[in-house]
């Protein structure tokens, strides 16, 4: 069940992965890392928990809470500068 759960995770990162490779827009393409940030933290925690060991889960809390933060700002800043 564990690794049904893992599996299904991992197949459902590649959509973005698929979208960040075949998009020329850097908008689209920083959004898209994003979304594979997210799910990267969500599938750590699923792990922190399975394994009983909250330092993984630690990690990947502030994966989520620092992590796309940084990366919209980039994002904001790299569309920005092609607009001028």
């Amino acid at each position: 069940m564990n690794n049904a759960i893992l599996i299904t995770m991992i197949l459902a990162m590649l959509i973005p992965i698929y979208e960040a490779w075949k998009d020329e827009n850097i908008w689209q393409t920083m959004l898209a890392f994003a979304s594979i940030s997210t799910k990267t933290a969500v599938i750590a925690l699923v792990v922190s928990v399975f394994r009983d060991d909250w330092m993984i889960g630690v990690v990947a809390v502030i994966i989520l809470s620092v992590g796309n933060a940084s990366l919209m700002l980039l994002a904001h800043i790299l569309k920005r500068m092609r607009e001028v």
